[in-house]
């Protein structure tokens, strides 16, 4: 029975992974990057519903249970009642309104405790079974370094709005994104490694046309994201709510008079966010024709369908929730097409690859 690339693919790099390829792991590894996934998600929830500085201290173990009893709450509220975000914008928040989005940043760390549990107990079970060799714990190391990194920034993010400003660095907040991104992406191509095959890193073949446009269909795409982090941070969202208009113009005056606009202003980010999807879009696209041409698995023709259908979703996303002054759910949902995106050129990069490792 003759069999395409892709199926080739497949075949050999399962039979050059050997003890690599673990069914469990590889589980484990989608489980651990799907709660990744969802916490990136209630964090935007998080920061639409203004509840992240809600909580004034980083205490890992004991912020593990909320305020137990009158006195206990009215301490805690009594230290947000300090801060930038209550006295001059919340100065009106009753201690009931207060236990509201204390409880929904409490959630939020809860479940990056969770998180932690996940990926520390499994990962030395596996390692002291041997189900993970020593020789390869380097890459779980490293997850356990990001996910540390990533904690740390969340807090950093947290703090940098709790003295002179009511609102986080939307500088920090992109830090805090990109390291969970790149925890994420990381789960996902390790798991990937243990579903198809890990890529050996002495096996360097030439970079295929898909490939290239892949990795730069990626490259977009994280800058892309890390606009939409500072759109996020700097609520630019709100900055005008129409399209493809903005202020009445297509393009407005000023955006770009200095280069520290692109990183500071409001206005020319939201800008730069809502047209650079565009160029996010005609990569993906050239992808999907270059690799359409290759005789592929129908697995990967399928998800090249599913990446083009979605980066399309995305943008009509993003634009209703300009337009409808960033309701809750469509932004949400719109966060969650950026990570379904991010997963699928996981995918593809990592698909790509190994068809070029056989074709080389």
């Amino acid at each position: 029975m003759l069999q395409t690339h892709g199926e080739r693919a497949g075949t050999l790099q399962r039979e050059d992974a050997g003890a690599s390829h673990n069914r469990v792991v590889m589980n484990w590894l989608f489980l651990f990057a799907f709660i990744v996934a969802f916490l990136v998600v209630f964090g935007g929830f998080v920061r639409l519903t203004r509840s992240g500085l809600s909580i004034t201290e980083w205490n890992p173990v004991s912020g593990t249970i909320p305020p137990l009893g009158e006195q206990a709450w009215q301490e805690e509220f009594a230290k947000y009642q300090a801060t930038p975000e209550f006295q001059q914008i919340n100065f009106n928040m009753t201690l009931e309104e207060y236990k509201y989005i204390f409880y929904i940043e409490w959630i939020h760390r809860f479940i990056a405790r969770f998180a932690g549990l996940v990926y520390a107990i499994p990962v030395f079970y596996f390692l002291f079974t041997k189900q993970i060799s020593f020789k390869e714990f380097g890459v779980y190391f490293l997850m356990g370094l990001l996910f540390i990194a990533q904690a740390v920034a969340g807090w950093v993010m947290v703090a940098s709005g709790l003295v002179e400003r009511p609102s986080v660095s939307h500088f920090n907040l992109t830090i805090h994104l990109l390291l969970a991104l790149a925890l994420f992406g990381l789960a996902l191509w390790t798991a990937f490694g243990h579903k198809y095959g890990l890529l050996k890193a002495y096996n360097k073949p030439k970079w295929s046309l898909p490939s290239r446009l892949a990795l730069i269909s990626f490259v977009l795409l994280l800058l892309q994201i890390a606009y939409g982090g500072m759109t996020a941070g700097l609520k630019a969202g709100h900055v005008s709510d129409t399209w493809p208009l903005m202020f009445g113009k297509l393009v407005p005056p000023n955006l770009f008079s200095s280069f520290i606009n692109i990183l500071e202003s409001p206005q020319t980010i939201v800008f730069i966010h809502r047209w650079f999807a565009f160029a996010v879009f005609a990569a993906m696209t050239a992808l999907y024709f270059a690799a359409r041409k290759r005789s592929h698995a129908a697995e990967i023709k399928n998800g090249l369908n599913w990446l083009l259908a979605l980066v399309a979703f995305q943008i009509l996303l993003g634009i209703l929730t300009v337009i409808l002054h960033v309701p809750i759910a469509i932004a949400l949902a719109h966060q969650a097409g950026a990570l379904s995106l991010f997963a699928l050129m996981i995918y593809f990069m990592h698909r790509l690859r190994a068809l070029d490792s056989i074709q080389s």
